[in-house]
């Protein structure tokens, strides 16, 4: 039975299934020609990440298809309940990711509070000729240690995210119209641990008293953060997407930038993707990352042999 990784999956992975007897395939097939690729060569189950979109057109293509499977968490790009109505399988690694996208956000949280986005781009060319003038440019930077992190989505990654916060000695507050409250431990690398309990509030309160927040929500209809969210925040707030794009207006996140309003963003998704905005790419303020939050090496094991192991119960 083949089985084709259109967005690639790790070594462990290809083992994992081969192991179980299934041929993988990891050719990136363009998206346009998957349908008949799957039929001419007799694929059964077809895994993708965020690029490839399989849309009921492909699921009406290819009667032969059994499982459609995700290397991540949300599915916006799987017509889902479509292909379930069809009797195929679809699956997804919801926990495999979540400590790499929660890593991320930090790096997007260190960077932000001191700038590094900003004097990576320009220590190359002033670091010689105006290293005085750059590191007055640099010198307010902020402290995360005691300052209020807002979590909108305390799921898998929100969860992993708040555990970091509290490491680091952050106060968490989190927003989550599922989750009324969530126990969190925080393991240390000894054996001992902490668990501390957080409260679900309103999305109203957190955005108010939040020093940072970070979305951690599935794609939405309309945004989380627009203008009139933005203006109830605390001036000098900082604001991080790892989620999803769309769930931030971007126009008025640029405008809030600028203004002073938020002193910076850390965004990895964007609302057109794989062509974001220039004005969002070329702000000074904004830390960016090519959609990667799932793209370390520990993660992509994870979720190459959970799927394999998911695919293998299901059909092996």
């Amino acid at each position: 039975m083949k089985v084709l990784a259109n967005d690639g999956i790790s070594k462990s992975g290809i083992e994992a299934l081969e192991k179980g007897g299934f041929e993988v395939i990891t050719a990136k097939v363009a998206q346009e020609q998957i349908a008949n690729y799957v039929n001419e060569n007799n694929v059964s189950v077809v895994l993708v990440r965020s690029a490839t979109k399989v849309r009921k057109d492909i699921i009406d293509a290819c009667p032969g298809l059994k499982i459609i499977g995700r290397g991540g968490v949300g599915m916006d790009n799987i017509d889902v309940d479509y292909a379930k109505s069809k009797g195929i399988h679809v699956i997804n690694t919801p926990a495999s990711s979540s400590e790499s996208v929660a890593e991320l956000v930090f790096a997007h949280l260190f960077s932000g509070v001191r700038f590094l986005h900003d004097s990576n781009r320009n220590m190359p060319l002033e670091g010689d000729t105006n290293f005085d003038g750059l590191k007055k440019a640099y010198a307010n930077g902020v402290e995360l240690r005691g300052k209020t992190l807002g979590i909108v989505g305390i799921g898998r990654i929100g969860q992993a995210t708040a555990k970091m916060a509290l490491g680091l000695g952050m106060k968490v507050i989190t927003a989550d119209s599922f989750i009324p409250q969530v126990d969190v431990k925080v393991s240390f690398f000894d054996g001992q641990s902490i668990t501390t309990t957080l409260v679900s509030q309103s999305l109203e309160s957190v955005f108010k008293e939040a020093d940072f927040i970070t979305l951690h929500v599935p794609a939405q209809k309309g945004y989380i953060i627009g203008e009139k969210e933005i203006a109830t925040m605390k001036d000098g707030v900082g604001i991080v997407n790892c989620a999803r794009g769309g769930v931030i207006d971007e126009v008025a996140l640029v405008k809030a930038l600028d203004s002073g309003k938020v002193l910076f963003a850390g965004i990895d998704v964007f609302e057109n993707e794989p062509t974001p905005e220039m004005a969002i790419l070329m702000n000074s303020k904004i830390s960016l990352t090519p959609h990667i939050g799932a793209a370390t090496g520990e993660a992509q094991d994870r979720i190459g042999t959970e799927l394999a192991s998911q695919i293998i119960s299901l059909i092996g």
